[in-house]
C-alpha cells in the first residue's frame, strides 16, 4: 500500500475519483500476497500491483466499472482455471481474491 501513496495524494489533489483493489486471499501459489494493493483513477491511470502484471488489465476494467456505477464494490476471483486469468497470464497455479471498491477520500 505504501508504494501507491504518492499517486493517491496526487490524484486526490487533482480531484480524481479512485478505485482501490486489494488482495484479500490467495489459494495455492499466487503472484502477490494478501495486502498487495492497486489503485485505478477515473482516467484509467494505475498505481501499484495486485498480480505482478498478469491480471492487472482485467482489474482495471472492473475498477472502472465500479467508478462508473456499473458495478458494486465486490470480491473478484482469478484462478488458474479461469479462462480470462489464463489468457492474461495467471499461470502460477493458484487463485487470487481481490476486493475492489471506490476510495472514499
Amino acid at each position: 500500500m505504501k508504494e501507491i501513496l504518492d499517486d493517491l495524494d496526487r490524484w486526490r489533489a487533482g480531484g480524481k475519483r479512485v478505485a482501490l483493489a486489494r488482495v484479500v486471499d490467495v489459494e495455492g501459489s499466487g503472484p502477490r500476497l494478501p495486502g498487495a494493493a492497486m489503485a485505478v483513477n477515473e482516467d484509467g491511470e494505475v498505481a501499484g500491483s495486485v498480480s505482478g502484471g498478469c491480471v492487472e488489465g482485467a482489474v482495471v476494467t472492473e475498477a472502472l466499472a465500479i467508478l462508473a456505477g456499473e458495478a458494486e464494490p465486490r470480491i473478484v476471483t482469478f484462478g488458474y482455471s479461469d479462462d480470462e486469468a489464463f489468457a492474461v497470464g495467471l499461470t502460477c497455479g493458484g487463485t487470487i481474491h481481490l476486493f475492489i471498491e471506490p476510495l472514499d477520500w
